[in-house]
């Protein structure tokens, strides 16, 4: 019997819009590009969004290998948050196509960034980074609001982990042969 092998990414929606020190009263300027996502977005719009993306850089060819799997998992409007999944084969497709959509999927949607912060094997590594990363933004909006130095809770919110570490890498092994226990990326800022 074959298992099929899927991939989940967590993605995060950072709106480009606005400027630093634009905003009204007590708000750090994190939260003002980290807002939530108003109530129209539904995970219907994200994927006809993202097969339309799909589509448009891959053709037929593309949309068709990613059109029976691709799933929204997880939508969080309070975190401008989402889990994709994808099979393992065709992750990078939409990873590309997630990187070349500009605005939210409805009309005169506001101007943002799909931002990839960890692709896994499993939900559940997944589920733990967001949360991990949800704490992590409020402890940094807190210091922020209260005009304290960083404890590297923004360094660790935009880089992962690792502070040191970029783009996590795979030495000398195809990350399609690995199992899905074995991979865990953690995508840096």
């Amino acid at each position: 019997m074959v298992r099929l092998k899927d991939r989940y990414l967590l993605v995060n929606i950072v709106y480009t819009d606005v400027q630093p020190g634009q905003a009204k009263g007590p708000v750090s300027d994190l939260m003002l590009y980290n807002q939530p996502t108003t109530g129209e977005l539904r995970p219907q719009h994200l994927l006809k969004a993202i097969r339309s993306e799909v589509n448009a850089l891959f053709g037929d060819c593309g949309s068709g290998a990613v059109d029976r799997s691709l799933q929204v998992k997880y939508l969080s409007q309070a975190t401008s948050t989402f889990i994709l999944r994808i099979s393992r084969d065709h992750y990078r497709l939409v990873w590309a196509a997630l990187s070349f959509m500009h605005k939210l999927p409805f009309k005169d949607g506001r101007p943002c960034v799909y931002r990839v912060v960890r692709v896994s094997g499993t939900i559940r590594k997944v589920e733990e980074e967001a949360v991990r990363r949800a704490k992590l933004f409020i402890l940094a909006a807190k210091e922020e609001m209260a005009g304290k130095p960083s404890s590297g809770a923004l360094d660790a919110l935009l880089r992962g982990k690792d502070q040191g570490r970029g783009l996590a890498m795979v030495v000398d092994q195809d990350v399609d042969d690995l199992e899905d226990d074995d991979l865990e990326m953690e995508v840096g800022g």
